[in-house]
């Protein structure tokens, strides 16, 4: 699976990507910035959605693509896929949140591609059967 990101999905609010993501089941919500060291989680799937300023996130280990992402954008990065903040302004934040609540692990590298775990359902942002949810 890929990482996919919906640009301008919301507003710069943080209790609207809270409402949103546990709408479509992605919930366990936190409010937090991203880590400056590449990590992935191997058990579950994660969505950002940037609620404030702008950041540089690097996606699939240090060799891959770098997005530029702003208030209102939503990054949906599934299992395995290692991400990293490489630089953002002062005010940069983001809500998580995971498929079902799903506690997520902690794992430091540049990612694992054999992560097997199953599409949610649902999208954080667009729903069931849409966007990331997409066979």
């Amino acid at each position: 699976m890929e990482p996919l990101i919906h640009r301008a999905a919301g507003p710069a609010d943080p209790a609207w990507f809270e409402r949103t993501f546990a709408a479509n089941g992605w919930t366990g919500a936190w409010r937090d910035t991203v880590y400056r060291w590449h990590h992935f989680h191997s058990t579950t799937h994660e969505v950002l959605g940037c609620h404030a300023g702008s950041a540089r996130i690097q996606l699939g280990g240090p060799d891959g693509p770098v997005h530029d992402i702003t208030a209102g954008d939503v990054v949906v990065i599934p299992a395995g896929v290692a991400h990293c903040n490489l630089g953002a302004s002062r005010d940069f934040g983001v809500v998580g949140a995971y498929p079902g609540g799903a506690t997520p692990d902690m794992q430091q590298g540049d990612g694992d591609p054999l992560a097997a775990v199953p599409r949610p359902p649902a999208d954080p942002v667009l729903g069931p059967g849409k966007g990331f949810a997409a066979a």
